[in-house]
């Protein structure tokens, strides 16, 4: 495809706005579709999984590549459903710009919130489409207001560029809007240039206009908001010329050498694993050889273009595109092949719901580990665990919609049946104070390793933070001060209370190895045993996830809605009282409101909305939450451990002894 620029741009919404019809419309507006399929009829580009056909919903993010005004366009289709977060998460990271879809009918949504936040602190340019300006109830003249409301964010201007014009009505349309002196005022604020311009009385012309409007939309001062009805075709055309003249093209070079970001893993029965990268500099070519890891490197055997499923083999793919390489088998989502780039990745996904996974035939138990493995690749937040001790498949999820999905891919793709247990909370558990963890590893010989770690807790959502320390290269090899901070992060999965260890620091303080006695392994034996006895000693904290929800209903349910939250041990703000309905913000636990949302619907007879986020972890006091038992060998139980790690005893006979 012969293009000026090529631009790669994201679709992202709260389900059911409409993303993937506007996509099909996009696509046949530029050329590439003969006829635009439907979502009710199952036949549109990029919901052509199955299961997405059967339930008329996006559960992968999917690419399609089209031109328009002599420029190539990627677009990412990404899933509306909050249970699917992780693909929009991954998707963010190869974004130049995005289009936020919203309901004309339904408005700012929970989701769309957090969207928002996420654009915002990955400072992606963004256009707002207004969807469904058709519709009995669309209110397209009041979202600009509520946008500036429920999308706050500094310095930032909504700037509306068409109007609807009988809204709400089968022969809705779409005007141009376009009031320099409206224009102008909105883009003074941020554009001290265009400001003294305008103090001074100088003329402004529409073409300065139009290009301090491009660079303020670049820096994230101002939105364009957009409106029409996708089913339609209305407005489409507005918004493809939007994308190509107002959001950035790939053009921006970001690395002056290789460098390429996975974005998205699938697998073909064919070719085995695919992996699509975004390219943000240097080439790649089929039949080249690229290191996936340190000292690992694997063959590419086909560069693919995708449209939805399907695709043209390139053989070469080059800076600001993206492709899909095949031949890699060791590659995983968010790995970068070269130099990596400073790119930030936002949170937007947090399983905090554990599952037992059991096939209903129990002969399968090595077919299904191996596919929920292999889904684990493609959702890596998944993360599929085998206890081998106690035969249990475990998935982390983090909504009930995901079980479903998965249920139907088993059967879709590997043929198999499975069985889901009732969600169970992962909690989380950090130090209660500060102190210290301390191994002294010198018997029996041959062996040699002290460590100690200077443990301290850190603010909620802070993570993991590990600071080498100043041990010097003759008291402590470098090499084995890198053993003893790979072997750090790699045992935080289990604390004395049976969970993951987050929002801690770790500095290594001391750290010794002796020139005839240390085997190379020994660190990797006296780290773990560390960090145990540090905790141990010092007590760890349990911590819950909390959600943060939006209820609204009938006014006549708010005492009784009042009650349910705090009878769920949450915290509610003041209600807002809009007429017959009230709408509430609260907080609250996920162990005790896990299916609220279906409670309230029953209570009020399907009047009730509840919108809820993952909003972090919070202290938990121990009788309200519940440890968990140790998984594997234990580093507390020292003599065992010792040979467990040195290899003299596997997992299985840990848990026999």
């Amino acid at each position: 495809m012969t293009s000026d620029k090529i631009y790669n741009i994201g679709i992202l919404a709260h389900v059911d706005a409409g993303k993937t019809t506007l996509t099909e419309q996009m696509l046949f507006l530029s050329g590439a579709l003969r006829k635009a399929g439907s979502v009710d009829n199952g036949d549109t580009q990029t919901d052509y999984l199955s299961v997405e056909r059967e339930r008329g919903i996006s559960v992968r993010a999917a690419q399609t590549t089209f031109g328009w005004n002599e420029n190539q366009i990627n677009l990412i289709d990404t899933p509306g459903h909050v249970d699917f977060a992780s693909e929009v998460e991954r998707t963010l990271s190869v974004l130049d710009g995005a289009v936020l879809l919203i309901s004309a009918v339904e408005g700012v949504q929970a989701y769309t919130e957090n969207l928002w936040h996420a654009l915002e602190k990955m400072q992606i340019p963004t256009v707002i489409f207004v969807n469904k300006i058709d519709r009995a109830g669309s209110r397209y003249s009041e979202l600009v207001n509520e946008l500036r409301r429920s999308l706050s964010a500094p310095k930032c201007s909504f700037i509306p560029l068409l109007k609807a014009v009988n809204e709400g009505e089968k022969n809705a349309y779409v005007e141009a809007v376009y009031d320099s002196e409206k224009l102008l005022e909105a883009l003074v604020e941020n554009d001290d240039e265009l400001a003294e311009k305008y103090l001074l009385g100088e003329k402004i012309d529409d073409k300065t206009l139009e290009s301090a409007l491009k660079s303020a939309v670049l820096r994230r001062d101002a939105v364009p908001v957009l409106c029409g009805c996708a089913q339609k075709g209305i407005g489409v055309k507005e918004l493809l010329d939007c994308i190509t003249e107002l959001l950035p093209s790939a053009d921006k070079k970001l690395s002056d050498t290789l460098c390429a970001r996975v974005f998205k893993i699938e697998h073909d029965k064919t070719m085995g694993k695919i992996a699509h990268v975004r390219m943000y500099g240097g080439k790649l070519t089929a039949r080249e050889s690229v290191e996936i890891e340190a000292g690992k490197s694997e063959k590419i055997t086909q560069i693919r273009k995708f449209n939805g499923q399907k695709y043209v083999d390139t053989g070469i793919v080059e800076e600001g595109d993206i492709a899909a390489l095949c031949g890699l088998s060791s590659i995983k989502a968010s790995h970068v092949i070269g130099t990596p780039t400073s790119l930030e990745v936002y949170k937007l996904a947090n399983p905090f719901l554990s599952v037992k996974v059991t096939p209903t035939n129990t002969e399968d138990i090595g077919e299904l580990l191996g596919a929920l493995r292999e889904l684990s690749d493609e959702d890596p937040q998944l993360d599929c665990k085998w206890e081998s001790a106690e035969r249990e498949l475990l998935i982390s999820i983090t909504g009930r919609m995901q079980t479903e999905i998965i249920a139907s891919m088993l059967k879709d793709r590997y043929g198999l049946s499975a069985l889901f247990s009732e969600p169970s909370v992962i909690y989380k558990e950090t130090p209660r104070a500060s102190g210290f963890g301390y191994e002294h590893y010198t018997m029996p010989k041959p062996c040699w390793a002290v460590v100690k770690l200077d443990i301290e807790p850190l603010a909620r959502g802070s993570g993991i933070v590990y600071d080498g320390g100043k041990v010097p290269n003759n008291t402590c090899f470098y090499r084995y001060q890198e053993h003893i901070k790979r072997s750090f992060f790699a045992n935080l999965e289990q604390g004395p209370l049976g969970w993951q260890v987050t929002d801690m620091k770790a500095t290594l303080s001391y750290a010794e190895h002796h020139t005839m006695h240390t085997h190379p392994l020994d660190f990797f034996v006296a780290t773990p045993m560390a960090i145990m006895n540090g905790l141990t000693r010092i007590g760890t904290t349990l911590l819950e996830p909390f959600l943060k929800v939006r209820i609204s209903a009938p006014s006549e349910y708010l005492g009784k809605v009042i009650g349910d939250i705090i009878s769920m041990r949450g915290e509610f703000d003041t209600p807002v009282d809009t007429g017959n309905n009230f709408t509430l913000e609260a907080y609250l636990p996920v162990a005790t409101s896990l299916d609220y949302g279906v409670r309230l619907a029953t209570v009020t007879h399907g009047k009730g909305l509840f919108f809820s986020r993952f909003d972090g972890y919070r202290d938990c006091p121990m009788e309200l939450g519940k440890t968990a038992k140790r998984r594997g060998p234990d580093p507390l139980d020292r003599a065992k451990w010792i040979l467990y790690a040195r290899g003299a005893m596997t997992s299985e006979d840990y848990s026999i002894i």
